[in-house]
């Protein structure tokens, strides 16, 4: 079994223990099990699954890290949010600001726009687990 916590400024979201976790980093979802590799890594906004007896979970994670040590899962994130915590109106809302966003800057350097695209990640993230409830 894994440990897991995912923590916001606000709160600890979750604090349990887990067969597997699927997380979304900077180098691409990362699939973790119990005695996996230490490991230091951003996580970008995206959904993360939890295994629990056969049950998976999700949870839409905004940008932060994750540390992986000793079958512990550190997940330290600005938001995390549950299917049912999340407003479909509201992230499309905000997935259309984004796009909108990312075509004002078509031109700009890539670091330019790469706020807009992790709140564009974010609010796809928040509708594509919304739309599973």
């Amino acid at each position: 079994m894994l440990k897991l916590e995912i923590v916001t400024p606000e709160k600890r979201v979750i604090d349990t223990s887990v067969d597997s976790v699927t997380i979304p980093t900077a180098s691409g979802e990362v699939g973790l099990l119990p005695h996996h590799a230490p490991l230091i890594s951003a996580v970008k906004p995206g959904v993360l699954s939890y295994a629990v007896k056969g049950q998976t979970e999700r949870l839409v994670v905004s940008g932060g890290f994750v540390e992986v040590s000793s079958d512990k899962v550190a997940v330290l994130v600005d938001a995390a949010e549950t299917p049912d915590e999340i407003d479909a109106e509201a992230a499309k809302t905000a997935r259309d600001e984004a796009q909108s966003q990312l075509a004002a800057h078509a031109a700009a350097p890539i670091e330019d726009s790469e706020a807009a695209r992790d709140d564009l990640d974010l609010a796809t993230a928040r509708l594509s687990l919304a739309a599973k409830k």
